[in-house]
């Protein structure tokens, strides 16, 4: 029998994983999904679901959604990746990770039929969460998307409600080089007959999840154009949205936090999920405490006060757009930032967006896709950015440290495996 540590490195090791590998991980098709489906029994039929999609924002809406549900007394899945210091975090009950000993018989126990499969390691991790889920009998799981959404190994599902919260440019070797080419990718989350919930638009993306919707019945609710008095529920009818406390305090959770409480109106409005509820208190609670309820790590986190370092897992255009600025506006002495990316991401369009002003401390993740960081030093100096190169996060960020008076602000982000090896190096 394996150990859980050993079980973890042959999923990692035995299974394409597209973290660490990247476009060979990449399996189109669900042949695979459906073949681990049939062979235990359908779990997702024993549990409602909930589907979110999106390029960024996914994380943090359906962590949310898991916290209101919770609040509001469900017992709740929630299925996300990737993780950031254990796998198990991918696979959470009202919050709590599956256990190691559930992983290591899963193994141990389903190898014989999967290892003459071949299935990625998403497809492979898809199935185990599917059947936990099942066997721990929750009342509804919150299903993150792994990539794009009409291919996507979760698409199996028929939601309560599905959720896309954004579409930009990431992942286009898969999805299409345009909005519209990969909106149509995420829209292919959307069933006959399901409600589904957009988080944001532009002319070209709007208009392809109009005629999906459309061409399924779909009844469809933009968050842009929503407000709280459209709850049934008289009391959060009459709270204004500036009032809500949401304890995710990043620019981009403004967008966020609209497209989570259009997608409660329209649980509200389309399920009988929220019946005999309290649903201003759900949604109270579960919005200001979603971290301790959910476990949620990397969103604006911060990690200590004097100096303030704080973490962010934003890793393309669409997430440095919000943090760019929330950077610089960040009152500080001195600003420093510990930056390194993955090597299938718009690196020079991200790095256009830096603060000049900042002493930077260029990196590298463990994972094979980092992009070393004496390259990352090379496209710094081209765009005005002043720092050195170091070889791991941690010798980046103790060196920032080290350097940092207590007025001063460290920033630690560019790609979610940086803010990960500076999680798992801090103990969390």
């Amino acid at each position: 029998m394996m150990t859980y540590e050993e079980t973890v490195d042959y999923l990692f090791h035995v299974t394409p994983v597209f973290e660490k590998t990247g476009a060979s991980a990449y399996k189109e098709g669900l042949s695979n999904t459906y073949a681990l489906d049939e062979h235990f029994g359908h779990p997702h039929h024993q549990f409602k679901t909930i589907h979110v999609a999106g390029t960024n924002g996914k994380g943090s809406c359906s962590h949310t959604l898991a916290a209101i549900l919770q609040s509001a007394g469900y017992k709740v899945g929630l299925y996300t990746s990737p993780h950031l210091v254990d796998f198990r975090e991918r696979i959470r009950v009202n919050g709590l990770c599956i256990s190691k000993e559930y992983v290591v018989d899963f193994v141990e126990q389903e190898r014989a039929f999967f290892e003459p499969l071949h299935p990625s390691f998403f497809e492979l991790t898809t199935a185990m969460a599917f059947k936990y889920f099942a066997e721990q009998e929750v009342d509804i799981a919150v299903i993150e998307v792994g990539l794009g959404g009409r291919l996507d190994c979760t698409n199996i599902i028929t939601p309560l409600l599905s959720v896309i919260t954004n579409i930009s440019f990431d992942h286009t070797q898969f999805l299409g080089d345009t909005l519209a080419k990969i909106a149509a990718e995420k829209a292919g989350i959307i069933k006959e007959h399901i409600p589904v919930v957009i988080g944001e638009t532009t002319p070209e993306t709007k208009s392809v999840f109009m005629q999906t919707a459309e061409k399924h019945h779909a009844p469809l609710l933009f968050a842009e154009s929503f407000s709280m008095d459209l709850f049934q529920d008289p009391q959060l009818a009459k709270l204004q949205l500036k009032d809500l406390d949401f304890e995710l305090k990043g620019y981009c959770q403004e967008k966020n936090k609209r497209t989570i409480l259009c997608a409660v109106r329209a649980l509200e409005t389309y399920t009988d999920i929220l019946q005999h509820i309290n649903i201003e208190e759900a949604v109270i609670n579960g919005m200001a405490h979603v971290t301790e309820m959910t476990g949620l790590m990397g969103r604006w986190q911060t990690l200590q006060t004097k100096p303030l370092v704080i973490c962010d897992t934003g890793h393309n255009t669409g997430g440095w757009q919000y943090l760019a600025p929330q950077i610089a506006n960040t009152p500080c002495k001195q600003l420093r930032i510990v930056f390194g990316m993955v090597d299938d991401k718009d690196i020079r369009t991200v790095m256009q967006m830096l603060p000049k002003q900042a002493v930077y401390y260029w990196t590298q993740a463990s994972s094979h896709r980092a992009i070393p960081a004496k390259r990352v030093q090379a496209l710094g100096e081209e765009l005005q950015l002043q720092g050195n190169a170091y070889p791991t996060v941690h010798a980046a960020y103790r060196q920032a440290l080290s350097e940092a008076h207590p007025d001063d602000f460290i920033f630690v982000g560019g790609s979610s495996y940086l803010v990960a090896d500076l999680l798992a190096f801090m103990g969390f």
